[in-house]
């Protein structure tokens, strides 16, 4: 019975579960059992009041936290498996797959990745003869991404547009939305801007909707962007039974589009809206909570909250200021390895949390050294490697024929003696006559451009459209097989890379077993469906638990999981706050630095490593960095300090490094290299600025602008200039090569 097992909730956890009319915020403090609070309350709502599990929607941010509470919620009701729990994304292609038709698309779109969406950027630059020096694609990707997450439409972007660079932007990304639509898809972001749209043009549409979820509960609020915050909006319109959890400590998505304002200002958003405060930790011992509560206090833009625990007082924090980068991997290799050689833990019990991934190197090596092993999150994922992406676009060329990036990837591949020139030759007779590449493919044969090469552009087309008759026979797995075969593609690459041709076999099968899987999974198993899974997994989905090796991720990437021992690497300025947000002097930058310090602490659940060095190799030069100012928000009485190379080093203080100190000497850079990069690079002592503050200089790409702040960077320095072309931009000095008119 459900009464029963409310029965082990605390006060504040079954009030949150009670409380099921009208909007309502849990704000849940890390450790404090929001998945618990989330499924008992759906199995409440089931189970006690009769709601049909139909009219229940819960939302979350990714695939692994969806499956973990669909398990749940099936564990404590029977009616578990008919709850729409999933994540944002795929809520949003199930109700596109069904209506978005009347958006003027099929519901057999493909949805692009980010290097579909690269090239099709890269397609408009060279169409507008725009250099990818100036408009790199990454950045404009970027900005069009933040756009949609704004919900701000190619039009609307261009007359807002103040400066020359985001209006050529803006007609980048007009040119952008209408080749995917000509392409039948969709890239990562329109998942949601398009069904919000989809909602605000469709009344009748939303209405549906609105009558199904008539209770809407949302996890990790606090990471929300505006046009989720608009898709819940327009949901929970009509019933306003809506229920979100999060935490406004950890709101560490900014960078990406989160709006810590959608959880801050959800009160004013939802009126008569009730808030309930889950601070009791279950995680962490009172020293970790502790210090972490300490850190967090100094932020002034949070709802006002204090986590405890009725657990343990726990360890000190481990605290050590190392010589070197070096010297710092080698003590996280040897505290592993002593906790494990003394069966006082696993290997798994261990994550190494860094703020940036280029810190991960020499901690890699080190453990690799000590044979330790581990598991790096942040690598290239496995649906990125070539292989894979060739084969996977083999699949939506044959569900979605109007995919021209996909069509492009693949047309040569295995070669086939197509080359670009008979693919622009096509392209061109395509848009001439207002029809799809693929379509011009079948008319090869009245391209008099083309001469000989028609023969293989019709024979890919047939190709191509025997394997599209065949999906409709056949499961996935058996599809993907029938592709090996028919392109003969392993054949083709053995040939070409002898040297890794076991690995990407080995990768190949991989995929053919996550098809299987796939199959296993779902009774109603599609090449729609396998397609959508794997457009949406992220690399987190696949931490598995159970592996007995020490995890490495970011602490961007930590987010929601926990350990038992925690190292958090790197703590100086310049790299945890980064360089970035010192120079950008903002303090709600600052203060997101310090909810990801926050994130990172309360990850731990029995012990927790912190670490410095005092020397680094950094961008092929040595620097000297001093402990990241968020140390000295720990009181000492929380720090175990015995063993650091000064033991009365003032923590409290920036460390300041003297030769006599710095033990560790780099050697000296060999010199009979012809470009010894890192000996050239100057320290901003030797640099002479002959322009000042207010000054006009002229940029090679930019032209001319108007210096507005200098600041030492490192070996340079940043210099904001006020461009008149292209507006604010931050340069290094040096490389930039900035003359003063």
């Amino acid at each position: 019975m459900i009464t029963e097992k409310l029965q082990t909730l605390n006060p504040m956890q079954k009030k949150a579960v009670l409380k099921t009319d009208g909007p309502i915020l849990i704000l849940a403090g890390a450790g404090s059992g929001k998945t618990r609070v989330l499924t008992h309350r759906i199995a409440y709502l089931i189970d006690a009041l009769n709601v049909n599990a139909f009219n229940i929607l819960a939302l979350t941010f990714t695939n692994k936290a969806a499956k973990e509470m669909k398990q749940r919620v099936c564990e404590i009701t029977q009616s578990g498996s008919d709850v729409w729990v999933s994540t944002f994304h795929s809520t949003c292609v199930r109700i596109l797959r069904r209506d978005i038709q009347n958006l003027g698309y099929t519901n057999q779109f493909t949805i692009y990745d980010a290097d579909d969406s690269e090239k099709l950027i890269k397609e408009i630059l060279k169409t507008l003869q725009l250099d990818e020096k100036m408009f790199s694609p990454k950045s404009v990707m970027a900005e069009i991404g933040k756009q949609k997450d704004n919900l701000i439409t190619p039009d609307v972007f261009l007359e807002t547009a103040d400066n020359f660079r985001l209006k050529k932007i803006a007609e980048i990304y007009k040119i952008y939305q209408s080749r995917l639509k000509a392409n039948n898809s969709l890239d990562f972001d329109d998942l949601i801007f398009k069904t919000v749209e989809l909602f605000s043009k469709n009344a009748d549409i939303l209405d549906k909707y609105q009558q199904r979820f008539k209770y809407i509960m949302v996890d990790e609020y606090q990471d929300t962007n505006t046009s989720q915050y608009k898709l819940i909006k327009l949901l929970s319109s009509k019933h306003k039974n809506i229920c979100v959890v999060g935490d406004d400590d950890q709101s560490i998505y900014g960078w990406r589009g989160a709006n810590i304002r959608n959880i801050l200002d959800f009160e004013k958003d939802f009126k008569n809206a009730e808030v309930i405060k889950l601070e009791q930790n279950y995680r962490s011992t009172k020293v970790i909570l502790n210090a972490a509560n300490m850190v967090i206090k100094n932020n002034f833009g949070r709802k006002s909250k204090s986590l405890w625990t009725e657990n343990i007082d726990g360890d000190k924090i481990i605290c050590r200021c190392l010589d070197s980068d070096l010297e710092e991997a080698k003590f996280i290799s040897e505290k592993i390895n002593e906790k494990v050689k003394s069966n006082t833990a696993n290997y798994g019990d261990f994550a190494v949390l860094y703020r940036n991934n280029a810190l991960s190197r020499v901690i890699e090596e080190r453990l690799v050294l000590s044979s330790i092993p581990y598991r790096l999150f942040g690598a290239q994922n496995f649906y990125s490697r070539k292989e894979i992406k060739d084969i996977l676009a083999y699949l939506k060329v044959i569900y979605n024929p109007h995919d021209d990036i996909a069509i492009k990837r693949i047309i040569n591949v295995p070669k086939r003696g197509i080359g670009d020139s008979s693919i622009e030759k096509v392209n061109a007779y395509a848009e001439k006559n207002s029809i799809s590449f693929m379509e011009a493919l079948s008319q090869a044969n009245e391209i008099s451009e083309l001469k000989s090469r028609s023969k293989k552009l019709f024979s890919f087309y047939s190709l191509i459209k025997d394997l599209s008759e065949l999906s409709e026979e056949i499961s996935v797995s058996q599809l993907l097989n029938a592709v090996l075969d028919k392109t003969n593609y392993i054949s083709e690459f053995a040939e070409e890379s002898k040297s890794d041709i076991s690995g990407r076999i080995d990768n190949i099968q991989e995929l053919i077993n996550k098809a299987v899987e796939y199959e296993q999974n779902n009774e109603d198993a599609s090449l729609s469906g396998f397609l959508e899974e794997i457009s949406l997994v992220a690399d987190i989905d696949n931490l598995n638990n159970d592996e007995n090796r020490v995890v490495l991720m970011t602490l961007h990437s930590s987010k929601g999981l926990e350990f038992d021992y925690v190292f958090m690497a790197g703590f100086e300025e310049g790299i945890f706050p980064s360089f970035r947000s010192i120079l950008e002097g903002e303090p709600n930058i600052m203060e997101e630095e310090r909810r990801l310090c926050y994130v990172g602490i309360t990850r731990a659940k029995k012990q927790l490593y912190i670490s410095y060095a005092k020397t680094r190799l950094q961008h092929g030069k040595y620097v000297y960095n001093t402990a990241s100012r968020f140390l000295k928000e720990i009181p000492k009485d929380y720090l175990d300090l015995s063993e650091n190379v000064s033991k009365t080093e003032n923590i409290s203080s920036p460390v300041k490094i003297t030769k006599a100190e710095n033990k560790f000497k780099p050697k000296k850079t060999y010199s009979g290299l012809k470009n010894n990069y890192a000996a050239n690079i100057p320290s901003p002592k030797n640099i002479v600025l002959d322009f000042n503050i207010g000054d006009k200089v002229r940029q090679m790409k930019y032209g001319i602008g108007t210096v507005k702040k200098i600041s030492p960077a490192g070996a340079d320095y940043e210099v904001t200039v006020e461009f008149e072309k292209v507006g604010e931009k931050k340069v290094m000095a040096m490389l930039a090569k900035l003359k003063k008119l």
